[in-house]
């Protein structure tokens, strides 16, 4: 009697499962033990899931995140350069908590502080990267409030370049997604040491912190972070299906748990939704008549691509609405906006786009401009 009944809740099980993507239902997202979480597709910036994600929060050595964006953005910039080899100081070298073990007094190479700042999470590195870049780490945490500001982080304000704990040292989930999506698509070969799993300097082999890296051949980065006032902290990030996600984990009481909660929201994005491109700037959408102007009609287009995040199957179900200056007179600009398009699905808009000329239009001659310029008024 009881395999009957349990083989019959199986069947129930999946009977449910399958009418949820038979009728294309999200279910809800699903429950984490974590103090603040976010998960995002990192194209469209729509959220799938969130908790928490604009209180301000201890972020642990995901500190680090910006301390490397700051190095690979001076790489690429010229301030500093890879075949640098950046003097060890005591500051650096008495660093407490994780370590790449760096001796006192050496010369190291930029490229082996980037990893042991990136892999194995080491302050010493933090430390002297900072002070090879700005001179002291202060001076170098001025300059990561800048660019947290500049990233548009607008929760986020930076104490050290390592994580330890202080009142000023703090971001929210927000914005820790908002500097990994800087950090994957504005430094992507950086970025690539993100999924490194093993780094060794001085004799001293470590392990990559992420232990993500090992369960999930998607999962390409990105940062954990522990303090007793940060709990275990984990940013992840994913591509798979055509969609990369971005999942941010805070506060969980394990390395374990924030492991779990971490692959537990990107399954849920990645089973529930899709992502489409629905234009791009080299694609006319439409044309508008335009007047005094040489030509009829304007093509209107897209400065930036428009992608969206939807439930899977759905996408047949978008509907697409725009709304344009109903007289359009020449001289007009490809910078001037003339009108936007709003996509919708149940009623819901769920993404919006200026539209503009695919080239500049200029007046057209005197004989044109008056002629239109009667049709106008009788037009209105």
């Amino acid at each position: 009697m009881k395999k009957l009944i349990s083989f019959s809740c199986i069947l129930a099980l999946q009977f449910l499962a399958l009418n949820i993507f038979a009728a294309n239902v999200v279910p809800q997202p699903p429950t984490i033990s974590a103090s603040n979480y976010l998960l995002l597709d990192s194209k469209s910036g729509q959220v799938l899931a969130e908790k928490g994600i604009d209180e301000k929060v201890n972020p642990a050595s995901i500190t680090k995140m910006m301390t490397s964006y700051v190095i690979a953005d001076s790489l690429k910039k010229g301030r500093i350069s890879l075949d640098d080899e950046v003097f060890i100081s005591e500051n650096a070298y008495k660093a407490e908590g994780s370590r790449t073990f760096v001796e006192i007094n050496t010369r190291v190479k930029i490229m082996d502080l980037i990893r042991g700042l990136v892999i194995q999470s080491g302050n010493d590195a933090a430390i002297a990267l900072a002070e090879h870049l700005a001179g002291s780490e202060d001076a170098f945490v001025q300059t990561m409030n800048s660019y947290a500001k500049e990233l548009g982080m607008q929760n986020t304000s930076y104490a050290n370049s390592t994580g330890f704990t202080d009142d000023n040292h703090y971001t929210t989930a927000r914005d820790i997604a908002i500097l990994s999506k800087a950090l994957i698509n504005n430094h992507p070969e950086h970025y690539a040491i993100y999924k490194e799993k093993e780094f060794s300097y001085n004799g001293i082999k470590q392990n990559n912190r992420n232990n993500l890296l090992w369960r999930d051949d998607a999962i390409d980065g990105i940062k954990t972070g522990h303090t007793e006032a940060a709990g275990y902290c984990l940013a992840a990030s994913a591509v798979k299906k055509n969609m990369r996600l971005i999942s941010v984990v805070l506060g969980t009481n394990s390395s374990n748990a924030r492991i779990n909660a971490s692959q537990t929201l990107l399954n849920y994005g990645f089973s529930f939704y899709e992502a489409q491109t629905l234009y791009t700037p080299d694609k006319e959408i439409l044309q508008q008549k335009i007047w005094k102007a040489e030509e009829d009609t304007v093509s209107l287009r897209v400065n930036e691509p428009v992608h969206v995040t939807i439930p899977r199957g759905r996408y047949q179900d978008l509907k697409i609405s725009s709304n344009i200056s109903s007289q359009i007179i020449a001289p007009v600009s490809q910078a001037t906006s003339l009108g936007t398009l709003d996509i919708s699905l149940d009623g819901v808009t769920i993404a919006s786009a200026k539209l503009y000329p695919a080239q500049n239009i200029a007046e057209a001659g005197f004989f044109k401009r008056s002629a239109d310029g009667i049709k106008l008024w009788f037009a209105d």
